[in-house]
């Protein structure tokens, strides 16, 4: 799903997304009150204090990323608990 992720001591998580997906990805961050910026270097800055918001950008990510079976399978999980 990603293709990296590198975790600075500053609490500022650098992902690479693909440049068709990441201004939605960053926009809908942005309504849901996460720091989150596009650079142009094609990654989007994402800024994670909490663990909360860790899970609402591996959710929006995954969103727009996840192919049909993880999106199935995770909605079978979801379902399970």
């Amino acid at each position: 799903m990603l293709q990296s992720c590198s975790f600075q001591a500053s609490g500022e998580h650098i992902v690479q997304i693909p440049v068709s997906d990441r201004w939605q990805i960053c926009h809908r961050l942005q309504e849901l009150r996460i720091k989150s910026w596009c650079a142009s270097d094609g990654s989007l800055r994402v800024q994670v204090n909490s663990c909360l918001t860790a899970i609402l950008v591996r959710s929006i990510v995954l969103q727009f990323m996840g192919s049909r079976q993880e999106l199935i399978d995770w909605l079978e999980r979801c379902w399970q608990l």
